[in-house]
């Protein structure tokens, strides 16, 4: 009865998730289509396709570095949903803005934090690009975004990139607490749990209705995480 009541718990505040966060395109990134790719010129389309030869004429000629497509996305964005890092240099070098935001809030950290992408991410960060930045309609950061995937790599990226460890997001939940209530426990959550806890992460501030990590852990059966934040001295 204890594990049915469990399901039934995680199950409603997963309906209540989806209710306030909407639908799924709503919640996430969304990356040029195919359709919009066609469309680039300029900037954007030896971004999206990687041609650096084009891109260092196009620079060179006065190109505007920063430019929007219909979605926001500069070219840089652009490049990193592409995974192009040949040409996130080319623009970073030329100076680009590494933390221009497009329309849903995102930089390139963020995005290639949520794609999983460790080695544009090194790169962004070893070209200046900042862990630091508010981004998305949730006002979280690119932590909190790859705590709640459970990519770890890139959490500890970001951690040692400085990222801030307890920022609250509008949902009201830190990195620690989305690596509980966003995942399933699984390995790759629980090393995001455990290097937010080794680097820091505050494990005593709660949810909006009072749960602190722990307690969520708890809640939900996943005895791994409960023993790293017992460990670690969380009430």
């Amino acid at each position: 009865m204890r594990v049915i009541a469990r399901v039934i718990r995680v199950a409603t505040e997963a309906l209540a998730l989806c209710a306030l966060l909407g639908p799924p395109s709503a919640a996430a990134q969304v990356p040029p289509s195919a359709a919009e790719a066609a469309r680039y010129g300029g900037l954007h389309a030896a971004a999206w396709h990687g041609n650096a030869a084009q891109l260092a004429q196009l620079i060179r000629a006065g190109a505007p570095l920063n430019a929007r497509d219909e979605h926001g996305r500069t070219p840089l964005h652009v490049a990193t949903f592409a995974r192009q890092r040949e040409a996130i240099r080319l623009l970073a070098a030329a100076g680009a803005d590494l933390g221009a935001l497009e329309n849903d809030r995102y930089d390139a950290v963020t995005i290639a934090a949520v794609a999983d992408d460790e080695e544009s991410l090194r790169l962004l960060l070893a070209l200046g690009a900042s862990a630091k930045l508010t981004t998305s309609r949730y006002d979280g950061t690119a932590l909190i975004a790859a705590a709640h995937l459970g990519h770890d790599g890139v959490v500890r990226q970001l951690i040692q990139a400085g990222a801030p460890l307890d920022h609250v997001n509008n949902l009201h939940w830190t990195a620690l607490i989305e690596s509980i209530v966003l995942g399933q426990g699984g390995p790759r959550h629980v090393a995001t749990l455990q290097a937010l806890v080794e680097a820091g992460a505050n494990t005593q501030l709660a949810d909006r209705d009072g749960r602190t990590p722990l307690a969520l852990a708890v809640a939900r059966g996943y005895e791994p995480m409960v023993l790293i934040l017992q460990k670690a001295g969380a009430r």
